[in-house]
């Protein structure tokens, strides 16, 4: 496992509601550099909601979130773009019309502004991002007219070609079939890895979040344990929120998630 770095995300005694409604209450969490993270969690854990937090898409009611040691209040939209890249669960209806290079250029604004022209260095960038996402052999193609899994990765690559130190991904796994969701979590790894950047994904597939360096744990809006899934903590944890209906095992060097069928 990599040598993780300083964090680059924060959440210090994070509370937040959603329509009135506290969903979060009092989380802390650091997310450090060439580290990537899994947040998981029941339904309605909070899990999407810290992530937006995070992101600065919900204010927090509480605490505070730090990017890189500062508030984040107090970084600009622009700049705050420029650090955290974001991917939603929505899959790009409002883009149908669009092309995918045209998409996955759009994460290039942050760096140009509305009015920048691309320069070869943005173009490389964007190429390398569909490159890594495999969604380059059909660059050209309107988003309206991709499969649910395509659009997925072509939103993906839009988020890598900001080249973010933080990258939060909200299930990036919806609508992938099983061989693109392993060569997501191998990405993420290099993502992290190699070029050293906080990666932070919301997963429902326990199995590919026990992959990840770190889990949190997210249940009620608290966070029960965070650590590396290695820590038997972390796995006891894991399970009781899913009121033990799964078992964590090891497989050779992993660790997965499996049904609980015994009554």
């Amino acid at each position: 496992m990599t040598r993780h770095g300083l964090s680059v995300l924060a959440a210090r005694e994070v509370s937040a509601s959603l329509d009135d409604t506290p969903v979060l209450h009092g989380v802390s969490i650091e997310l450090p550099a060439g580290c990537w993270t899994a947040i998981v969690g029941p339904n309605g854990a909070g899990k999407s909601t810290l992530l937006r937090v995070l992101a600065g898409l919900v204010p927090a009611s509480g605490g505070e979130v730090l990017l890189r040691d500062r508030p984040l209040q107090e970084w600009s939209h622009r700049e705050r773009a420029q650090h955290v890249a974001w991917m939603s669960q929505q899959h790009g209806e409002g883009a149908a019309d669009l092309g995918v290079r045209d998409v996955v250029h759009l994460g290039r604004l942050p760096h140009l502004g509305l009015l920048g022209t691309p320069g070869p260095e943005d173009e490389r960038i964007v190429q390398r991002a569909m490159a890594q996402t495999e969604c380059a052999a059909w660059a050209h193609r309107r988003m309206g007219a991709l499969s649910g899994g395509e659009r997925q990765r072509a939103l993906l690559a839009r988020a890598l070609a900001v080249r973010a130190p933080a990258l939060l991904l909200d299930e990036p796994t919806t609508h992938l079939d099983p061989p693109h969701q392993i060569a997501l979590v191998r990405l993420l790894h290099r993502l992290a890895h190699d070029d050293g950047i906080a990666v932070v994904s919301v997963l429902h597939d326990l199995s590919l979040a026990l992959q990840a360096d770190r889990l949190v744990v997210l249940a009620a809006g608290r966070v029960k344990a965070e650590g590396p899934c290695d820590h038997a903590p972390v796995r006891d944890a894991l399970a009781e929120v899913f009121e033990h209906a799964i078992r964590i095992v090891r497989v050779g060097e992993r660790w997965i998630a499996i049904p609980e069928l015994a009554s």
